[in-house]
């Protein structure tokens, strides 16, 4: 069963990595104004995500990419937040679902911290 999610969560970070190359306006718009250079931070988070999605099915570092799966979660965690707070009632993403992502975001992170022992 364990070996089934890390393949599924491998799967899932490189294409959601892929998706900030395919689709980067989708990213762009959820960064809070303060953070500088919102391409390039969307294009290494990407890339990040791919990294980490391949480094989870090499078993010696399977662990260490899943404690840096918790760490990027973590980091875009505000981006999330700001991304609830400035939206637009009526606007691309319903409201309830910004507000759903925020618990969910801990959903992730627990499967990832799963993987690491």
């Amino acid at each position: 069963m364990k070996d089934i999610s890390l393949y599924i969560m491998a799967t899932f970070y490189v294409f959601a990595g892929y998706n900030h190359f395919k689709n980067p306006k989708f990213y762009l718009h959820m960064m809070p104004p303060y953070l500088p250079w919102h391409k390039t931070l969307n294009y290494l988070s990407g890339a990040i995500e791919i990294f980490l999605g391949i480094l989870l099915l090499c078993p010696e570092y399977s662990t260490v990419a899943a404690w840096g799966i918790i760490a990027l979660l973590i980091a875009v965690y505000p981006a999330n937040i700001y991304h609830l707070t400035s939206a637009k009632p009526g606007g691309k993403f319903p409201i309830w679902g910004l507000w759903l992502r925020l618990p969910f975001q801990a959903v992730f992170i627990l499967w990832a911290w799963w993987h690491t022992f």
